[in-house]
C-alpha cells in the first residue's frame, strides 16, 4: 500500500478534487444521480479536459465518412457514458439495480460447459457500454469473474477507485509483473478472468481497428491458448434510458494462434461499436502508436509470428 505521507501535497489535492464530485453526488437519487454525472463529465468536464477534441479527432481519423453533425454528437455523448460509468462504479445501488439484467448470447453454452467441467475461461470485452455491469451481470449468473485493470496516475484517486472496483468482484489483479503472476495462478486453479483488449499496447502488433494500425497486446488470446480455455467477448449494451442494460455473451473465438484470434477480437468489437458509436471510449489514443518505431517494432515481431504460424 502506498504511504500517503510520501505522495506530494499536489498529487493528493488534484486526488481530493476528483473524488469530491462523486462524494456530493451521491446526495441525489440514483435515478438522477447517474445521468447528471454524465451531464457534468460531457459539459463540463470534458470541453476542460480537451476529451471532446480528443472523441472528434480520433472520429475524424478512424471514420472519416462521418458528416461533422454526428462527430460533434458524439463527442458530447461519449464523455457521458464515461461520466455514468464512473458514477454507477462508485453508487452502492448500482449492484442491485442491474443484478437481475439477464444473460443473452451463443457464447452461454460454451460458458456454462467449460464451467462444468472446472476449466478457466478468459471473458474479454472493451471500453463498451459499461465493463462493470457486466461483471455484475456474470457473477450474478454464477460466472465468477477476477479483473485485470490499469491503475490510474493519480496515486490518491487510484486507491479509491480500486476499493471501488473490489466491491463489484474480486479478485483483482495489477497490471504488471506481480499482477499477471497471480492471474496466472488464478487461472491455473480453474478460475475465470476478464480482461480489456481494446488499449494502446507499447508492447504490440500493429493490426487493422476502423481500416487504421492500432499497436494491440496479443496476451490475451496468447494465455486463452496456453491454458486452454476458452477466449469469450462480453458486451454490455447502455438501453436507450440510460440506466439499464443488456448483456451479450458472444461465440468464442476459434482457438488457432495468438494473431488470427486478436484480429477477430478488433473486428467483433469494431461491429459492436458500429451499432452505437457513442457507447465506446473514443477519449482513449487508441491509434497513437500505430505508426512510428513502436509500430516498426511490433510489425517486425508480426512478421516473425505470421512467418512461423
Amino acid at each position: 500500500m502506498t504511504d500517503a505521507s510520501r505522495i506530494p501535497f499536489s498529487e493528493r489535492a488534484i486526488g481530493a478534487v476528483l473524488k469530491a464530485p462523486l462524494f456530493l453526488a451521491r446526495v441525489l437519487p440514483y435515478r438522477w444521480r447517474v445521468p447528471v454525472a454524465g451531464w457534468l463529465t460531457s459539459r463540463v468536464l470534458a470541453p476542460l479536459a480537451g476529451y471532446r477534441k480528443r472523441v472528434r479527432d480520433n472520429l475524424r481519423f478512424a471514420c472519416p465518412e462521418l458528416p461533422e453533425a454526428e462527430i460533434k454528437r458524439l463527442s458530447i455523448v461519449v464523455p457521458d457514458n464515461a461520466g455514468r460509468n464512473m458514477m454507477e462504479l462508485y453508487s452502492p445501488e448500482f449492484r442491485d439495480h442491474v443484478r437481475a439484467t439477464p444473460l443473452t448470447g451463443p457464447g452461454l453454452e460454451i460458458v456454462r460447459k467449460t464451467r462444468e467441467a472446472g476449466r478457466p475461461i478468459l471473458f474479454v470485452t472493451g471500453h463498451f457500454g459499461s465493463i462493470n455491469a457486466t461483471r455484475i451481470a456474470m457473477i450474478e449468473a454464477g460466472y465468477e469473474m477476477g479483473v485485470f485493470y490499469r491503475p490510474m496516475s493519480n496515486r490518491p484517486f487510484n486507491a479509491h477507485y480500486v476499493e471501488a472496483m473490489a466491491r463489484v468482484s474480486q479478485p483483482l489483479f495489477e497490471q504488471g509483473r506481480r499482477g499477471m503472476l497471480q492471474m496466472v495462478k488464478h487461472l491455473r486453479a480453474g478460475h475465470s478472468v476478464g480482461m480489456l483488449s481494446d488499449l494502446n499496447a507499447h508492447d504490440g502488433v500493429p493490426l487493422d481497428f476502423f481500416g487504421k494500425p492500432a499497436l494491440t497486446s496479443l496476451a490475451t488470446a496468447e494465455m486463452a491458448l496456453k491454458f486452454g480455455a476458452p477466449l469469450v467477448p462480453v458486451w454490455a449494451f447502455r438501453e436507450p434510458g440510460g440506466l439499464d442494460f443488456s448483456i451479450t455473451v458472444e461465440e468464442e473465438i476459434p482457438p488457432t494462434d495468438a494473431v488470427t484470434m486478436t484480429r477477430a477480437f478488433n473486428a467483433r468489437l469494431e461491429a459492436m461499436i458500429r451499432k452505437d458509436m457513442g457507447q465506446w471510449f473514443w477519449i482513449h489514443r487508441r491509434w497513437k502508436d500505430g505508426t512510428g518505431h513502436l509500430a516498426d517494432r511490433g510489425a517486425e515481431v508480426l512478421k516473425k509470428l505470421e512467418a512461423d504460424s
